[in-house]
């Protein structure tokens, strides 16, 4: 299997989600079921289905998770340095509207763009890899043709 690279954050943010499915959301939900099964006939009980509907969902993320963080590669940006690579915070502007965006380009199960971090995948950070300070990129998004000048990049 291959390895899935992640940074200490996204590894924690998901080790805590887990803890809190097996701790919390799976003793909750089996209370519920329990209750459920009190009220009587099951075949006409939507409390029961529901609750039994959510344990599914509940356990398959518990194996997702934990299939996941088995194949995890831990990657401590603050390592690292030079060219743009995984784990980088790199600013870069938008060389025809002039806007500044910074990113941090992450692992694909923590990544979030709307937080900044940034698809290790996606086209614009598979364009920005390898690239230094002052280099200038293309890239095709779904939205068209991007060019982006890099003005930092920041290992953390």
């Amino acid at each position: 299997m291959e390895k899935i690279p992640m940074t200490p954050t996204g590894h924690a943010a998901l080790e805590a989600e887990l803890k809190n499915l097996k701790s919390v959301e799976r003793p909750a939900i089996i209370q519920a079921i329990a209750e459920a099964r009190e009220l009587g006939d099951l075949s006409e009980n939507a409390e029961y289905h529901s609750a039994r509907e959510k344990q599914s969902f509940i356990e398959g993320r518990i194996k997702e998770l934990e299939g996941i963080l088995s194949l995890a590669d831990v990657i401590n940006p603050a390592k690292l340095s030079g060219s743009i690579k995984f784990g980088a915070k790199v600013t870069v502007v938008d060389e025809d509207t002039d806007e500044e965006k910074t990113w941090q380009i992450v692992g694909e199960h923590e990544a979030n763009i709307e937080a900044g971090l940034l698809n290790i995948k996606s086209p614009i950070a598979r364009a920005l890899i390898g690239k230094e300070e002052g280099d200038s990129v293309e890239v095709r998004t779904p939205g068209g043709e991007r060019s982006y000048e890099i003005l930092t990049i920041v290992y953390a």
